[in-house]
């Protein structure tokens, strides 16, 4: 059985940081890319960025690109998504997923496993 949990979520001012974690259990953690969506109330969940199994290949949404940065830990089976540089319209429950590949997709369909989220507040 496949976990994710998610943490490090929050209200932060905006320009300010957050670090997400999601720490995974059940599957080798190592052999699959990660990712991070998020949905905003009334809207459909979106891509935020995505790691390969290995970290050597990373990809993001524009709208994020230059301010958040994932990573992964293989050791910790854990994958982080570093947010700088807050705006309001980052405010959504940001979700981890588990894909079932070993390399990043930007595609929804193609995570097998997702976390119960958790909430990003970012004030104006």
């Amino acid at each position: 059985q496949v976990q994710l949990v998610e943490s490090g979520g929050g209200l932060v001012q905006a320009g300010g940081s957050l670090r997400l974690s999601c720490a995974a259990s059940g599957r080798t953690f190592s052999s699959y890319a990660m990712g991070w969506f998020r949905q905003a109330p009334g809207k459909e969940r979106e891509f935020v960025a995505a790691i390969n199994y290995s970290g050597g290949g990373t990809y993001y949404a524009d709208s994020v690109k230059g301010r958040f940065t994932i990573s992964r830990d293989n050791t910790k089976n854990t994958v982080y998504l570093q947010m700088s540089s807050l705006k309001p319209e980052d405010t959504a429950v940001y979700y981890c997923g588990q894909s079932r590949n070993s390399y990043g997709t930007t595609r929804y369909r193609d995570y097998l496993y997702w976390g119960q989220g958790t909430q990003v507040t970012v004030s104006s």
